[in-house]
């Protein structure tokens, strides 16, 4: 047990760990591609009022993932206008009941709610994602609530078991299917775990008593019900609004993207190939530091569920007891899901570990439940400081050249301006969409100067020798030019 003094101390990590988060989110620009894109997105629903369907660009759908993310991005920058604070501000506040989730899950399953909570919130990637405009958080937080949801409803809290399945119906909108093929990895490998492959291998006689398990404990077809009247209106709406969004967005980006590294299909981008398995190792960065002590972890749960099995149970400690029982096992079974999904799969990012970091963190908690993570607080306050010297650093740099808010800074509003034959998102969110694309100078609608954006190589053509540089980054130029 933790003395009250080591608690307070925890808690004032927790709360340095999460505020320095926040009070970051405005200090450096959006940059290309993924939160431009994404606060880009977010601006235009604003803009032209439509919150059916996301926009890749004006009168372009997309069709790449479902609205959750934009709609919070949406309703913040309403809320506190244009701004890097306004769009990042609603996935900080997911990650927050994300937080809260998981803290009162650990409270249920006696674990220190403080240890847990802080190695979550120092976990490389979800200290990154908490402030960041990508689907990512958002899914995480729906599949937190039904793997909570779950659990605790096989312990006999049916409430619980409906606010997993509207969970699910959060990661319906946040990332589509995928979010209810990580929850069925997860419970699945633990319940086969648990009923199918404890003894002999897979017997049929424990998968029977399984399902009969499952559909008393669980509200299957009501909790269903709930799912589809939350989630399933959105993507009729969809379809009517866009018709060929069903197919794209289930058999292209739910099927083809997977199987296909290379798929040419991809109508929003380029599809990533990486070499299969690379998903384990994006999960041993992006849960840095806590992936580290995992092995130990394991063994230290191995050795004493193995030392605690022939001891008798004090008579006060029975009830928590059966509650936690097969909880090691189901923390990392729901860990693992995002690395069994993808271990084939080719197209993947880091942030695609990002759902099982709960797990994760909820592991680490049990494995010390009765102690002490060495260097807790040390280690998770190493988090805040890097996060400080990578926006000082990206202010100093590498921001000028990945987003295009300085150069678009530099120039008079008052005066129209033009992107040469390509246009960053970032573009487009800081000129509030008034930055057209062009690719002939007799397009250009203006009487006086104006300036244009023309990628470095390009700067010494003939055609622009009537403009003057104002400024460049590492890609692009901005010039003022003169109206022949």
């Amino acid at each position: 047990m933790l003395s009250t003094r080591d608690t307070h101390r925890g808690v004032a990590v927790l709360l340095l760990v999460v505020l320095t988060r926040l009070l970051l989110l405005p200090w450096y620009p959006l940059m290309d591609t993924t939160e431009a894109r994404y606060g880009e997105m977010a601006r235009l629903m604003v803009e032209t009022g439509n919150w059916v369907t996301p926009l890749f660009d004006y009168n372009v759908p997309f069709w790449g993932k479902p609205p959750l993310h934009t709609w919070m991005s949406a309703g913040s920058l309403n809320l506190f206008g244009i701004n890097e604070f306004a769009v990042r501000f609603p996935h900080w506040l997911a990650a927050m009941l994300t937080l809260a989730v998981v803290g009162y899950f650990a409270k249920r399953l006696h674990l220190p709610v403080t240890s847990v909570l802080i190695i979550l919130a120092s976990t490389v990637v979800f200290s990154v994602s908490a402030g960041a405009v990508m689907t990512d958080m958002a899914l995480t937080l729906g599949l937190t609530l039904a793997m909570v949801g779950f659990y605790l409803c096989w312990q006999g809290d049916r409430l619980w078991g409906y606010i997993g399945f509207s969970g699910l119906a959060i990661g319906l909108l946040a990332k589509g299917p995928v979010a209810l093929v990580l929850f069925a990895i997860g419970t699945g490998l633990w319940l086969l775990w648990r009923y199918g492959l404890r003894k002999n291998g897979l017997q049929k006689t424990g998968l029977l008593k399984m399902w009969r398990h499952l559909w008393q404990r669980t509200p299957l077809v009501t909790g269903t019900l709930l799912m589809l009247a939350i989630a399933l209106p959105w993507y009729v709406m969809a379809e009517r609004a866009t018709p060929g969004f069903l197919h794209y967005f289930i058999i292209g980006e739910h099927w083809s993207r997977f199987v296909d590294s290379g798929w040419q299909g991809d109508l929003y981008g380029t599809a990533h190939d990486e070499i299969r398995g690379t998903i384990w190792l994006y999960f041993i960065a992006a849960a840095m530091p806590w992936s580290l002590f995992l092995p130990r972890a394991i063994y230290k749960i191995v050795t004493e569920a193995r030392s605690s099995a022939s001891e008798v149970v004090a008579k006060g400690e029975k009830q928590a007891a059966e509650q936690s029982k097969g909880v090691a096992s189901y923390l990392l079974c729901w860990m693992l899901a995002p690395m069994v999904l993808f271990t084939l799969a080719g197209n993947i990012l880091p942030a695609y570990v990002l759902p099982g970091i709960p797990g994760l963190a909820l592991l680490l908690g049990y494995a010390w439940c009765n102690g002490r993570l060495p260097g807790l607080n040390a280690i998770a306050l190493s988090i805040p400081v890097l996060l400080l010297i990578t926006v000082v650093v990206l202010n100093f740099g590498p921001a000028k050249d990945k987003s295009e808010r300085w150069l678009l800074s530099l120039r008079s509003e008052a005066l129209p301006t033009y992107y040469w034959q390509r246009q960053p998102f970032s573009a487009r969110f800081y000129s509030a969409g008034q930055a057209d694309k062009i690719d002939a100078l007799d397009k250009v609608d203006s009487k006086s100067d104006f300036y244009l954006v023309v990628e470095n190589s390009k700067l010494a053509e003939p055609r622009f020798s009537h403009c003057s540089e104002v400024a460049h980054n590492k890609y692009r130029g901005l010039l003022r030019c003169r109206r022949n």
